[in-house]
């Protein structure tokens, strides 16, 4: 009842404003314990059989929160005491930038979706690794997101990565590999096998964390196959599927540019997690994202394959108890089924597994 009347108030402010202001909250709540234990004490929901080893990394729970949200590294603290299981900073970039021209995010009400074309404005490694350094470790498994400066050509893409490996491999626990978003000119151009074969042999000759590859989820259930594939066999520990959706089909309020997540692109979402799941569960980490805003979405994303999963837009649109219902319910839905474990749970429903 309390979000829904703080929502009517944030909706009257433009989407960006909005974050801002949920960002200022979040980022000083953090800085006060008492506070976090009261964030803690109303919104986490803990059960042991939510609780999983992946990587060598405990995950209280299977929610993580998807990058894009917390850009800067700026909510960490608040972010775990409301409850995910993990976190995801970034998509961040070697040199500070603005991102595009505003407006870039609009809301899409009816559908409970987003439309965003922010175009990875962050401020620069040097500032988000002085932030990280204060909070690493961490509690919670914390995922760097990273992308290339847009000024940066596509043949020189490889060194951004790289600038980044180097430096964040001491400030996170694995690192996320962006090169699906819509809103930097030709980054999905490197969804191709020859830059991921490049990008992992880089990357693995400077750290020993868990590199994930994201995708986008425009491509051909095909396409997506062979590309996780090649992932796959060039080292990835694991695949997030997926990034925004530029299918602008979906709505007739699109506007013709930036990336579509939350329940418009849930469908989507699901056929091509459940067709990549199908040919790749059990030969690497899956997680699934898009548009999953309750726990039976997120619970059949599990039975197909994800080990984790991950939200971004229902959080806006349902707040923060959002991640208390969803991990509840997965264990609700555990219990009904007879598991245990989540562990128990996952890929029951992957091709591979039947």
């Amino acid at each position: 009842m309390y979000y829904k009347t703080l929502k009517k108030l944030l909706f009257k402010f433009d989407p960006e404003t909005a974050h801002g202001l949920a960002e200022f909250a979040l980022k000083n709540g953090g800085n006060f314990d008492f506070i976090l234990n009261l964030i803690s004490k109303n919104f986490s929901y803990q059960n042991e059989a939510l609780k999983q080893n992946i990587f060598g990394l405990n995950f209280a729970n299977p929610l993580g929160i998807g990058g894009g949200f917390d850009k800067n590294a700026t909510m960490i603290k608040a972010l775990n005491a409301l409850g995910f299981g993990y976190l995801e900073y970034g998509t961040f970039t070697p040199k500070p930038q603005p991102g595009n021209a505003k407006p870039r995010l609009f809301r899409l009400i009816e559908e409970e979706s987003l439309q965003n074309a922010m175009g990875f404005n962050n401020e620069g490694w040097e500032a988000i690794a002085k932030r990280v350094e204060k909070n690493y470790p961490f509690k919670a498994p914390l995922i760097a997101n990273i992308g290339k400066n847009k000024i940066t050509p596509n043949e020189d893409a490889l060194k951004d990565y790289e600038i980044l490996t180097q430096k964040f491999k001491d400030l996170c626990d694995i690192f996320v590999i962006n090169i699906s978003s819509p809103n930097t000119p030709n980054l999905r151009d490197l969804q191709d096998e020859k830059f991921i074969k490049d990008i992992f042999e880089t990357m693995k000759n400077i750290t020993t964390k868990p590199i994930l590859l994201k995708i986008a989820p425009d491509m051909s259930f095909g396409k997506a196959i062979d590309l996780c594939s090649c992932a796959v066999q060039n080292g990835t520990n694991g695949v997030i599927i997926n990034n925004t959706s530029i299918d602008y089909s979906l709505t007739p309020n699109a506007k013709d540019f930036g990336g579509l997540s939350g329940k418009l692109i849930t469908k989507k979402s699901k056929e091509l997690f459940k067709a990549v799941a199908n040919e790749l569960f059990g030969e690497t980490i899956l997680i699934s994202c898009g548009g999953i805003d309750n726990g039976k979405e997120a619970y059949e994303r599990i039975k197909m394959g994800a080990s984790l999963v991950e939200i971004y837009t229902s959080f806006i649109f349902k707040g923060p108890s959002v991640i208390k219902n969803i991990n509840s319910q997965i264990a609700n839905l555990l219990e009904k089924d007879g598991f245990t474990n989540i562990t128990q749970a996952i890929g029951v429903n992957a091709k591979k597994a039947i």
